[in-house]
């Protein structure tokens, strides 16, 4: 069964989180995708430690982000190289990168020279800061650009504590889901016009975008405030801890309908009708009291008591799980969020799956991440060279 993007072709010159992942996503939904690299290949290829974790012999990074890709290695500061791509070029469907925007047009691959060779070119660009303005030129990764500036970390965590920071790619994650819609968009618009276009996200923008209930409420002039668990208008809405020390999330963002079925749960029935609490404003007005009192309660029990009476009585809630509950999460692994995968060096391996199902056309990840420059030649002669062009090349520096 094809991919759904089958037939499309897309040369991607991107390193770290947005640009592979989006490309990724792009491969794993069937399209030919070529990372295109210098010879020293990406920053991620020399990664050895990602959030105080050793990456393995096989660079799980580089894995995850890079997979159902071929690769090629080019010197882009020669002439040569640069033809080499501008071949490329004349048979893509989509150009990919997040390199600063002054690098990309020194090496001469940006929008208004490559739409001179391709006009049907969908030309995808991720910056730090967006393309005009005092900072377009800053380089941004998505700690700065997204997770700082935006107001995210400004407002994650109990008021009084230090920022706290993101994990690592996750603006960059959300940019590369913004990218990939955009090219699609692009793409169907070539449909209709024959035309190709630039498209263009932000990592700034899309950490803004994001946050935009709080972004919204800051334009009318409200400025949000930190959740407090303390002083939760709304307890019904809020974290508690249990008796054997895990953590959940109560998420009734009706309160009212849900009240009488979470005093049930709490084996408190007489509170549905205190007058302190029993309708949304007096629970607001007395949150602080009431919060007391639920904790008080919650701690009396563990999280799987609590989660088999929230269920029976119908309390939307969510256990907070480590990242090693997750990957056994049964809920996870029914969805086939991680799929088996071979490794030609380390056997079998599991890869995490892209999060959109197509019922007729599914995605797949069909090879792990390949080698630097490992198809440089099937990808050159492809494109017409011989084998004593691609010789001069190796003889040149300008592949590997």
């Amino acid at each position: 069964m094809s991919g759904i993007l089958e037939g499309i072709k897309v040369l991607s010159m991107g390193q770290i989180v947005a640009i592979p992942a989006a490309s990724s996503t792009m491969a794993d939904w069937g399209a030919d995708v070529i990372k295109l690299e210098a010879l020293t290949g990406e920053m991620h290829r020399g990664l050895r430690r990602a959030q105080s974790i050793d990456t393995g012999k096989i660079n799980w990074v580089m894995q995850v982000l890079n997979r159902n890709k071929r690769a090629m290695a080019i010197d882009l500061t020669k002439e040569s190289g640069r033809e080499i791509v501008y071949k490329l070029i004349e048979k893509m469907d989509v150009f990919m990168s997040n390199y600063k925007r002054s690098s990309v047009k020194n090496l001469k691959l940006d929008y208004e020279t490559l739409r001179k060779i391709n006009p049907r070119l969908i030309y995808a660009f991720v910056s730090g800061y967006g393309a005009v303005g005092p900072d377009r030129d800053e380089r941004g990764y998505d700690f700065t650009a997204g997770w700082a500036r935006s107001g995210m970390m400004h407002l994650i965590g109990e008021p009084g504590t230090p920022p706290a920071p993101q994990r690592v790619g996750m603006i960059d994650s959300m940019a590369g889901a913004q990218i990939v819609s955009g090219v699609c968009a692009a793409l169907l618009n070539r449909e209709k016009t024959g035309k190709g276009q630039e498209v263009e996200v932000s990592l700034y923008h899309t950490a803004v975008w994001s946050l935009a209930v709080d972004i919204q409420g800051a334009l009318g002039g409200n400025e949000p405030v930190k959740h407090d668990r303390t002083k939760a208008q709304n307890p019904v809405w809020n974290s508690y801890r249990t008796k054997d020390n895990r953590w959940f999330w109560l998420a009734m963002l009706q309160p009212d309908p849900a009240w009488p079925g979470f005093c049930r749960a709490i084996e408190r029935p007489e509170l549905e009708n205190d007058p302190r609490f029993r309708d949304m404003e007096t629970r607001k007005d007395n949150c602080e009291e009431l919060i007391h009192i639920i904790d008080l309660v919650l701690a009396t029990r563990t999280m799987a008591d609590w989660e088999q009476r929230f269920r029976e009585n119908n309390c939307i809630y969510g256990r907070v799980q480590t990242p090693m509950e997750v990957v056994a999460d049964p809920q996870a692994l029914a969805n086939d969020f991680f799929v088996d995968v071979e490794h030609p060096n380390a056997g079998t391996i599991k890869l995490l799956s892209t999060p959109v199902n197509f019922n007729d056309n599914p995605a797949s990840i069909r090879a792990t991440c390949p080698e630097l420059g490992q198809h440089n030649e099937e990808i050159i002669l492809e494109l017409g060279y011989t084998w004593d062009d691609i010789a001069q090349f190796k003889e040149d520096g300008v592949i590997l």
